[in-house]
């Protein structure tokens, strides 16, 4: 265990417990905080005690280690692959970029506790909370940056795995709490600090007027924490820690306003459907160790090939089950639903969600399991085949809605969709660099549309009106008042569109054409290509649309209104412009050999994919055929945005208020294919029907309560009585009993 991380999580632990008992809410409250402060005390007595033990081993096996420092060149180094505690110090020994990884998650869980604590002491301290809450993501950034450089300048073949201490030693389980830094985990904390630091510092601007400014940063704080855990984590259980906490989280922040039903039934679908595809990631968990004995990602993954029959039962079910809960955590049907409905949250907190944290767990957790995949072509083709499917199904719904935040909410959707093609396909340096990309200019999507609610939400709070800040048909000419705006979201929905040179055009070129090379061995990849091409498609026209009647015709808010609508300020303005330049040269970080570069993230990763890429080779395209691909998906995006421009007049459309109901076809997309009713029908109102009356009104009331509770009670009461009508006074009728008794036990006996 090390002294110091054991140190700060003890710190930590008693802070929180210090100011659950200054608050003195209530008893509970007290007793259990009164406990964290005894756990962070005898957590700190237990890494000092083992800290003693080891420098006392130390000591003693010192005169051992002189005495074969001479022969440490006949020793031979250990195979690639083993822990970071276990490589050679002439190579891979840890500096302390690398030693102190663990900083990088304890930034954000520092600024959680401080802002927590301000949240219930000085709420009002706005200035103390932007401080802490975007400076300690600004510091994780810059840790995870350095672990990062450090990490390329030794260029290990396999994870730098740190054990801090023995987590969950129970028989056979031994599971210890270990983060890992290698090529798929670096990536990653950039992206998830990167962008979450940038989302931070736009919130400072978007929220700095809300009441509950400081309890915000702290869930924000604590998000990115878990994030963070989940993809740093050495083993399934500690990925497992992050990917419940990053639930708990969405639940927090997506009813961050709970004070209207809609937003806390929202936080409460969110959680609640999250939990079924949680269910998948225990079961696989369960066969996962019951196979191998082990949790830790380096031994799964490097037993696999020899403990697991490709195509096997074992390794199909394992992989299946992973991917139900990636269906819940990544969107994907049939567990996309909450997704669309998680808008009700502020809008950073959607921006934080869909770019940069819970939503991309699904396609890392493919990602980083790709030698269990690589085992299952069934599991590999559910995968590609559920993500072409909802890329397509979910595009088909954003044609039609009008709420800014519900058209990204499913092109989100809709991207994952692709992320899983391509990951599903086996082409994961493909999916993750669509991760990476779709990260730039979805976030810029979601601060952009951040800007515009917050000035149509700032005319109607000047004017007094009570129309939707986020309708669409609401807004209209909006360019003219927010012109940065405009043209950064321009930029991100031409590399959502898949237009060269942005970088959506790279990424989503790769995926396509990694599903038309492995149609030669499967053909029905085919079908998924094909539906990502419709997909490509849609995806332009709707977009397209959101730009046309946001920024383009005349102005709907209202004559009043234009007075008070302005671009956002600086504050907000300046995360755009970085992320709109990382929208058009974020495709740098990949170009294919086809267009003159070096594939520089696939290069990468490829320490995390080889095993996985060995199992599943590749299948390459010549080049007439990949050029012909390229030109294809930029024509169909090209006539996405055309026939948007053609088709679309936002000069007749009207405000909201005025809006005729929508009819036919229209009315199904503006109604999600009446999903949702679907599953009200099917499964929520049987379900509460079941427990309402067979559950609660015969299992809970009659059998329960009726016939054991009151049952037993009612046989207590009738044996009583029974008795008392025994106790008489009478001693002769006593006399008469004990004869009679023992009349009864003579003759028993003589028999």
């Amino acid at each position: 265990m090390l002294l110091g991380p054991s140190l700060a999580v003890s710190a930590v632990l008693f802070a929180l417990g210090v100011a659950g008992v200054l608050l003195r809410r209530n008893a509970i409250v007290i007793f259990m905080c009164v406990e964290l402060m005894l756990n962070a005390v005898n957590l700190t007595f237990v890494a000092l005690a083992q800290q003693l033990g080891v420098a006392g081993q130390s000591r003693r096996r010192s005169r051992s280690r002189r005495r074969a420092r001479d022969h440490a060149g006949d020793l031979s180094a250990p195979a690639h692959g083993q822990p970071a505690e276990h490589q050679p110090a002439q190579g891979l020994m840890p500096t302390p970029p690398l030693s102190l990884l663990w900083v990088v998650p304890a930034l954000p869980l520092l600024g959680f506790v401080v802002n927590g604590t301000l949240s219930l002491t000085r709420p009002t301290a706005q200035r103390a909370v932007s401080i802490v809450g975007v400076g300690t993501l600004a510091l994780a950034f810059a840790a995870a940056a350095l672990a990062v450089a450090e990490l390329a300048r030794l260029h290990p073949t396999g994870p730098l795995v740190f054990r801090y201490w023995e987590w969950i030693p129970a028989g056979d389980l031994q599971v210890a709490f270990a983060l890992q830094l290698d090529q798929l985990a670096a990536v990653m904390i950039l992206v998830v600090t990167g962008v979450g630091a940038l989302i931070h510092v736009f919130s400072v601007g978007y929220m700095h007027e809300d009441p509950g400014y400081a309890r915000y940063f702290a869930y924000l704080n604590l998000f990115v924490f878990f994030m963070l855990i989940l993809v740093l984590g050495a083993s399934f259980p500690v990925m497992f820690v992050g990917w419940e906490g990053v639930g708990l989280c969405s639940y927090l922040l997506i009813g961050f306003w709970f004070n209207e039903q809609v937003n806390a039934d929202a936080g409460k679908k969110a959680f609640i459907v999250n939990r079924i595809g949680d269910f998948g990631f225990l079961v696989a968990m369960f066969l996962i160790f019951t196979r191998f004995g082990t949790l830790d990602f380096e031994t799964v993954f490097a037993k696999a090939p020899a403990a697991l029959i490709p195509g096997g039962a074992l390794v199909t079910a394992i992989t299946l089950f992973l991917f139900l809960g990636c269906t819940g955590k990544s969107a994907q049907i049939p567990l996309y639903i909450w997704l669309p409905d998680a808008m009700q949250g502020p809008t950073p907190v959607s921006a934080l969600i869909h770019a940069a944290t819970m939503v991309t767990a699904g396609v890392y957790l493919v990602a980083r399991c790709g030698a269990l995949f690589a085992l299952s072509p069934l599991g590999s083709a559910v995968v590609a085949g559920i993500g072409a499917l909802t890329a397509l199904f979910a595009a088909t719904i954003a044609l039609k809605q009008w709420d800014i935040k519900r058209v990204l909410a499913y092109s989100t959707v809709s991207q994952l969709g692709y992320m899983f093609v391509g990951v599903g396909t086996g082409a994961y340096a493909a999916g993750m660099f669509h991760l990476v990309t779709h990260a730039f200019y979805k976030a810029l999507l979601f601060l952009g549309s951040g800007s515009v609610i917050h000035a149509v939400h700032h005319a109607y709070h000047a004017t007094h009106t009570h129309e939707d800040a986020q309708d669409m048909r609401n807004m209209g000419g909006l360019a003219r008042y927010m012109p940065w705006t405009a043209a950064l979201m321009w930029i991100a929905t031409l590399a959502i569109a898949g237009i060269p040179p942005f970088a959506g055009f790279f990424s989503k070129d790769e995926i396509l054409g990694a599903a038309f090379a492995e149609a030669a061995v499967h053909p029905a990849w085919y079908a998924f290509w094909a539906m990502g091409i419709a997909a490509a498609l849609l995806t332009a026209f709707y977009m397209t649309r959101l730009m046309l009647y946001t920024f383009h015709g005349p102005n709907r808010t209202g004559e009043r209104e234009r007075e008070h609508l302005h671009e956002a300020p600086p504050v907000m303005t300046g995360p755009l412009v970085v992320l709109g330049v990382l929208s058009v040269i974020g495709g740098a970080l990949n170009i294919p050999e086809l267009f003159g570069g070096n594939a520089l993230l696939e290069h990468w990763l490829e320490p995390v994919t080889s095993l996985a890429r060995r199992l599943q080779p590749a299948v390459e395209l010549a080049h007439r055929t990949e050029w012909a691909l390229v030109v294809g998906a930029v024509l169909v995006a090209a006539l996405g945005i055309v026939g948007a421009f053609r088709l679309l007049k936002p000069e007749a459309l009207v405000p909201a208020r005025l809006a005729p109901p929508e009819t036919g076809l229209g009315r199904l997309l503006w109604k999600k294919w009446y999903v949702d009713e679907l599953y009200d029908a099917l499964i929520v109102r049987p379900l509460m029907w079941l427990s309402r009356e067979v559950l609660w009104n015969i299992v809970d009331q009659r059998i329960v309560d009726g016939l054991l509770v009151n049952g037993t009670a009612k046989a207590a009461r009738a044996a009583g009585w029974l008795g008392s009508r025994l106790q008489t006074g009478e001693v002769g009728a006593y006399v008469v009993l004990f004869v009679l008794g023992v009349w009864a036990v003579i003759v028993a006996a003589v028999r």
